[in-house]
């Protein structure tokens, strides 16, 4: 079977990285032949987590590309699309695709069409409100990260839909400390556009950091202004992401509970407990599906709740290995890619 892949993003774009390039040595190992077309390239990322603003021409030009792969697209089998051909566009091309017959997935991994049917301007969202619910019906195949995203899916009239998790590497990940952390380590990755939830726990973790008790260690947030917390925030790479999250202490991952967070498929959590740490998390969306609470790690809603969480696991260095082990057991039965690739595979195999 010959397929096009339409990601959004080259490999450093987490969602193409992870919900896509990492699938491919194993689909092609089955057999799949695989041409690969992101829409955005990594120095679009580079420009967004930088602040710095993005040349217009640039973007036409990027979408007049993929415009020209998809007219090209006949000698393909399948396309597999990341959430969107044409993000703030309508969805006639991808309409087009379905009354012509040529098949096509659609992946998702968060609540993308959110951002068009919860626009302010009446104009946009009369427009562009249903979007991702049109691309949605005419797809063979839907893949939602969450319950959450599937669900509206099959609200959407999707003709079928799967749920597979976004996963990580086992190869990748192993649950070795590389050293013993004279201050206890509250640990946190994600980008520089999610680093804003910290500031949802910010009075807990003053509370935890109190007379150097603890401290705040992030993987790729950015600068963050943290008064009285102190922080050491280390650069992302996927070369070293997991020996980053090996040093933690602990994993968390605050999130306000919003319609937006409801489609965020939890990534991060599983890293830390691929790394067989605990985990502390708010209780919603994608959380409250991978986390066991009192098991692997806890569900949290209030301030209080987060403060008493974090001071337990900081107290009880058994409780930290002890979930730690139920968290990495977990991960290698439902949330790896040795796991969900077999299901990719039929999937696409009977799309």
């Amino acid at each position: 079977m010959k397929i096009l892949l339409l990601s959004r993003y080259c490999r450093m774009g987490a969602s193409s990285r992870l919900r896509s390039y990492q699938y491919l040595p194993i689909l092609k190992e089955y057999g799949f032949k695989i041409d690969v077309a992101p829409l955005l390239d990594d120095s679009y990322l580079a420009d967004l987590y930088a602040g710095r603003k993005k040349k217009k021409t640039n973007i036409v030009h990027k979408y007049f590309s993929r415009l020209l792969r998809v007219l090209n697209c006949h000698k393909y089998d399948l396309l597999w699309i990341e959430k969107e051909l044409f993000p703030w566009l309508p969805s006639w091309v991808e309409e087009c695709l379905a009354a012509v017959g040529i098949k096509y997935i659609v992946d998702y991994d968060d609540a993308v069409f959110h951002r068009y049917d919860m626009l302010e301007n009446n104009l946009l969202k009369k427009i562009l409100g249903q979007k991702i619910d049109r691309i949605m019906q005419g797809a063979a195949l839907v893949i939602a990260g969450n319950d959450y995203l599937a669900k509206r899916s099959v609200m959407a009239g999707a003709k079928r839909v799967e749920s597979i998790p976004t996963v990580i590497d086992l190869d990748r990940y192993s649950i070795d400390n590389l050293h013993q952390n004279k201050t206890f380590s509250i640990g946190w990755i994600g980008s520089p556009a999610t680093a804003q939830y910290l500031y949802h726990v910010k009075p807990a973790l003053m509370e935890l950091c109190r007379n150097n008790k603890a401290c705040l260690v992030t993987i790729g947030a950015g600068p963050l202004h943290m008064k009285d917390v102190p922080v050491k925030d280390y650069p992302w790479s996927e070369e070293t992401e997991a020996e980053g999250i090996r040093n933690f202490d602990v994993g968390i991952m605050p999130l306000p509970d919003e319609p937006w967070t409801l489609g965020k498929c939890g990534y991060k959590l599983i890293q830390y407990m691929a790394c067989g740490k605990p985990v502390v998390a708010s209780a919603v969306g994608a959380n409250i599906e991978i986390i066991d609470h009192g098991k692997n790690g806890f569900l949290v809603e209030s301030e209080k709740e987060w403060v008493k969480a974090l001071t337990m696991l900081s107290e009880d260095k058994e409780l930290r290995q002890k979930m730690g082990r139920q968290g990495r057991k977990k991960v290698e039965t439902n949330y790896c890619l040795q796991v969900t690739a077999s299901k990719l595979i039929t999937l696409i195999k009977t799309c």
